[in-house]
């Protein structure tokens, strides 16, 4: 199920335009998806102004939403920021608190701690920072680092740092790679998966997609990772 948040012109090169949908539409969507079809894991991404943030603040208090996965979406494949900059203070204080984990790329980590990341012990800094804005968990993406391993960081307050690296992917199908990253968690810990093997878990499926989509060419910049690479029998359970 979908709420739509904004609009965007965009292909493989770049964002060229958003229109933001309404703070009311917004609430109207959300309500109108969990009062009939129910929730059992929610992902937030692209909030690009204030009034949507706290329209989904407040749908999820109003809801009693749990297992909600925060995918600040600020910064895009190609570069084009995407949220307006007095969005992302309410952001921090309004969802921070309320959200399960938080899983920011480099770039946009680096806007919520106000400095640029060049390392893994930048990494970790800006991890135990985001933890002290209110984040109970955090899901710092390394991808953007140089090397030929991709580092990911996960950190949960009151537990150890938790690296995952694995061997780059050759490919310029990059595109939406952190929104179905977060996506693909929010979907694990919907059928029970606890947060440390679901973040293992959805890691293996975007790896995997992206290794699916390399040989693909779709338009002149980052193409789309290859998302129906596995699929799977839609699950059914009775009617309530």
């Amino acid at each position: 199920m979908t709420a739509i948040t904004a609009l965007t012109a965009q292909n493989t090169l770049g964002v060229r335009a958003i229109h933001g949908v309404p703070a009311a539409m917004v609430e109207a969507q959300i309500d109108a998806v969990v009062q009939d079809i129910g929730v059992h894991a929610v992902k937030v991404g692209m909030l690009h102004a204030p009034e949507i943030v706290m329209a989904v603040a407040a749908a999820i208090d109003r809801h009693a939403l749990q297992q909600v996965v925060l995918d600040p979406v600020m910064v895009s494949t190609s570069g084009a920021v995407l949220i307006a900059t007095p969005a992302i203070e309410t952001l921090v204080r309004k969802l921070f608190p309320r959200t399960l984990l938080v899983t920011p790329n480099l770039d946009e980590a680096s806007l919520l701690v106000r400095r640029p990341l060049n390392s893994e012990a930048d990494m970790e800094a800006a991890a135990q920072e985001m933890l002290a804005m209110g984040a109970r968990a955090v899901l710092l993406k390394g991808g953007h680092l140089s090397g030929d391993l991709v580092c990911d960081l996960l950190l949960v307050k009151g537990a150890p740092l938790h690296w995952m690296r694995a061997p780059r992917i050759e490919t310029a199908n990059t595109h939406g790679t952190g929104c179905t990253l977060s996506s693909a968690v929010a979907a694990q810990l919907a059928l029970g998966m606890d947060l440390l093997p679901a973040v293992e878990a959805a890691r293996n499926y975007v790896r995997a997609a992206l290794a699916a989509g390399a040989p693909v060419r779709t338009g002149a910049g980052s193409g789309p990772l290859n998302h129906g690479h596995g699929p799977l029998a839609m699950r059914l359970k009775p009617r309530r």
